[in-house]
């Protein structure tokens, strides 16, 4: 282990403390979430949470390129400014309700700043087909990848521990795939994803005392979609398998969110009117606990992420 590898876990470790400390300073001075008739919970709780770990995720980010130069500083800067502007218009969200052209604006712009920088995917490797040329509608299918997951996970962190928890597990995962690739700066991302998510869950785990908020669902569901498009551009040899790996690490939501969008519109309902279809939702609904439904996705996404190292290390 290098002098990097162990200065970047340092890093992760101070985000963890000082994730913790800040959700529980936002904890105090929230605005509180009033239960609504489309709410999972019960109590007026404290939101916003998410915070916390957009600040030490991205100081965390500074601090790793500043010391050690794990990307260059241009691509650093506009995954920053672009997340930035995510996190920035989902807590206007959180403080008054925006309007959905607005926040989609919001997203595409960012979405755009990432793939000026990073690239997007011009072929696509499916099983037992082969290699698909994309051409220009490689770059449509990459702002629709990151546009629907930053929205995706905003609409699955509706119940304790599950948004946080899924965080946890997949920037584990991807901290892991960016070793195994030898690329530090996917590998600090990850690290600092997972020890930040875990830093809000100790607030936020059932019974909740904070929500995260769309100021981090967003800014976690924004972030996960952008890393698998990073990690295709530095990782050479590995790059056909990225969008499978982004996937696998999240699949539970994506799943969840898939098919409650594809119910919604076979019943001709507006996809943009807030419900509590979702799996996790009805499962709740049924009766079980917000800790048994968020364990259970925790668990499925660890199912995933193993799936995800395995082709890593095949490919």
């Amino acid at each position: 282990m290098n002098k990097i590898e162990i200065g970047v876990y340092i890093v992760i470790a101070i985000a963890l403390i000082g994730s913790a400390v800040l959700t529980n300073l936002v904890r105090r001075l929230a605005i509180i979430d009033i239960p609504n008739e489309r709410s999972s919970h019960s109590q007026p709780t404290p939101r916003g949470g998410g915070i916390g770990l957009v600040v030490m995720t991205m100081i965390g980010l500074l601090c790793s390129q500043i010391l050690w130069s794990l990307t260059t500083w241009r691509g650093l800067m506009m995954y920053l400014g672009a997340a930035l502007l995510i996190a920035a218009i989902s807590w206007l969200d959180d403080l008054k309700s925006l309007s959905t052209k607005i926040r989609f604006i919001a997203h595409f712009v960012a979405a755009g700043l990432v793939v000026a920088e990073w690239g997007y995917w011009d072929k696509l490797d499916l099983p037992l087909i082969g290699s698909i040329a994309l051409g220009q509608v490689g770059l449509l299918m990459t702002l629709f990848w990151i546009v629907g997951l930053t929205n995706a996970y905003n609409f699955m962190d509706g119940i304790d521990g599950i948004a946080g928890g899924q965080a946890f597990v997949a920037g584990i995962g991807w901290a892991a795939v960016g070793w195994i690739i030898n690329d530090k700066f996917i590998f600090a991302i990850g690290g600092l994803l997972a020890a930040s998510s875990l830093g809000f869950l100790f607030y936020n785990w059932s019974p909740a005392k904070i929500f995260m908020g769309d100021v981090g669902s967003a800014f976690l569901g924004f972030t996960f979609a952008v890393i698998p498009v990073m990690a295709m551009r530095s990782a050479h040899n590995y790059q056909n398998i990225m969008l499978w790996v982004g996937i696998l690490l999240i699949w539970p939501f994506i799943v969840d969110t898939g098919f409650t969008l594809l119910r919604r519109l076979s019943k001709g309902e507006n996809i943009f009117r807030p419900h509590r279809s979702h799996f996790y939702q009805r499962m709740v609904i049924a009766g079980y606990s917000h800790q048994l439904v968020s364990l259970l996705y925790i668990g499925l996404a660890i199912l995933g992420s193993v799936l995800s190292l395995l082709l890593t290390r095949r490919s």
